[in-house]
């Protein structure tokens, strides 16, 4: 685990940079808007310092002073939420989470969910220019929500080999593997598969890149031959 600010990616208009923290390995990312200093968080998982540390290193990014326009969080478990509210005290983002699992950040960090979302739905910072398409993956949490970045085109990428990149932060939905973890119910594994290759694999190219809430990044590509597997094997 490492709290180190990292540059995935720089894109022509944007960067994503990403942080390690807690002892449960969250990943947490940050989108930069270069022209506008905009800045979306994903995931304000826990650890202040490695947070302002990501967005001190985004802000760098930018050609004008960036600020933190968006707080987006994949679902409602505690790891994911840790840093939250001291986070929305200090920058007056907004909040964004899965509609599904609003009442349960709600009820677990004590902030009030601004911009509920469902799938479908296309989150916009408020510049206009970052924007971020909502996809409902239930199973893992009835509100998960992956969020999904498209075209841009890398210019000097870090971590995996990708033109014209799609990026899907898909919290605890998707891991290089398999979907996330359902508890052995097999209608929440049911209904997560379902939406993963109806919302996600049906939807995006191979060289989609998924970014998920812990451990290394993979693409969609890479996943899509151990489909048939996932399904027999019930997990």
């Amino acid at each position: 685990m490492t709290d180190t600010s990292t540059l995935l990616y720089d894109f022509p208009s944007c960067t994503i940079r990403g942080a390690v923290v807690s002892e449960m390995a969250n990943n947490v990312y940050l989108i930069t808007h270069k022209e506008t200093g905009a800045q979306i968080l994903i995931d304000a998982a826990d650890s202040m310092a490695a947070i302002k540390e990501l967005l001190r290193d985004g802000a760098g990014d930018a050609t004008v002073p960036a600020r933190l326009t968006t707080i987006a969080t994949t679902h409602q478990h505690w790891d994911h939420v840790r840093a939250l509210a001291e986070l929305l005290e200090v920058s007056g983002a907004q909040t964004v989470a899965g509609l599904q699992d609003m009442a349960g950040i709600e009820a677990g960090t004590g902030v009030k969910i601004g911009h509920p979302v469902a799938d479908g739905e296309v989150l916009t910072d408020v510049e206009g220019l970052l924007q971020l398409s909502c996809v409902g993956l239930r199973g893992h949490t009835p509100g998960s929500i992956a969020y999904v970045l498209q075209d841009y085109r890398v210019s000097g990428e870090i971590m995996l080999d990708v033109e014209g990149a799609t990026i899907i932060f898909s919290g605890d939905s998707l891991f290089p593997g398999g979907v996330g973890n359902t508890e052995g119910d097999p209608q929440r594994f049911a209904s997560l598969l379902d939406d993963v290759q109806e919302r996600l694999f049906a939807r995006y190219p191979d060289d989609a890149v998924v970014l998920p809430g812990h451990g290394a990044a993979t693409t969609l590509g890479a996943e899509r031959a151990s489909l048939p597997l996932w399904q027999d094997r019930g997990w």
